[in-house]
């Protein structure tokens, strides 16, 4: 019986492969990529990824006693955001998650996090909240000794990631990709994603 099955069971394996290798990537990694989380924001409220709801977000993991990586993308995160609104796009959010919680406290991240705008939004949280939240968005980080006994630096990847209005994961960037191009890239990818554009996408009878 198995045997007289498995000319059939071939064909039909491979065709699913087929169909998902053909989905878009960004599609499959919307399943992979983000989810629910629990952190702290810099006025000491607890927040969770429902509080962002309503507005796309650009997310960006670092730290405050970072010496120059953090803070130039930071301000990259920012002229992108502009950009977008610019080119016609909806106004982004700003969110800059810790990978530091043992020394980024919340009054420390609104400290940090004012330097760049009104808008931003800093979060930190336990380790383990720390932990869950880069899980989802697969952040590398690591806790690095320098300098002094007890003294350390933080090693971690340098993602902008974007969401959209419900919190889901639409896209990521490089550091080093232009700006303009990532603006445009980010106007064209969230309009898509918008209400209007599934209302208009559902065919009418």
């Amino acid at each position: 019986m198995l045997r007289s099955l498995w000319p059939a069971f071939v064909p039909a394996v491979s065709l699913s492969l087929l169909l998902l290798s053909m989905q878009p990537l960004a599609a499959q990694n919307q399943t992979l990529i983000g989810g629910p989380f629990k952190l702290t924001d810099q006025n000491g409220q607890a927040v969770t990824d429902r509080s962002f709801h309503g507005k796309p977000v650009l997310l960006y993991f670092g730290f405050t006693s970072c010496p120059d990586v953090c803070p130039t993308d930071l301000a990259r995160v920012q002229r992108i955001a502009r950009r977008v609104q610019k080119a016609g796009g909806p106004s982004l959010t700003p969110v800059f998650v810790s990978i530091d919680p043992e020394r980024d406290t919340p009054a420390k991240m609104k400290s940090y996090v004012s330097l760049f705008g009104p808008d931003m939004v800093g979060l930190t949280g336990t380790p383990a909240q720390i932990n869950a939240i880069t899980d989802r968005y697969h952040v590398y980080y690591k806790k690095v000794p320098y300098g002094k006994p007890g003294q350390y630096m933080m090693d971690h990847s340098t993602f902008v990631f974007l969401l959209d209005r419900n919190g889901r994961y639409v896209d990521h960037f490089g550091r080093t990709a232009d700006e303009a191009q990532v603006a445009t890239q980010i106007v064209g990818e969230l309009a898509r994603t918008s209400p209007r554009a599934r209302v208009a996408a559902v065919p009418r009878r």
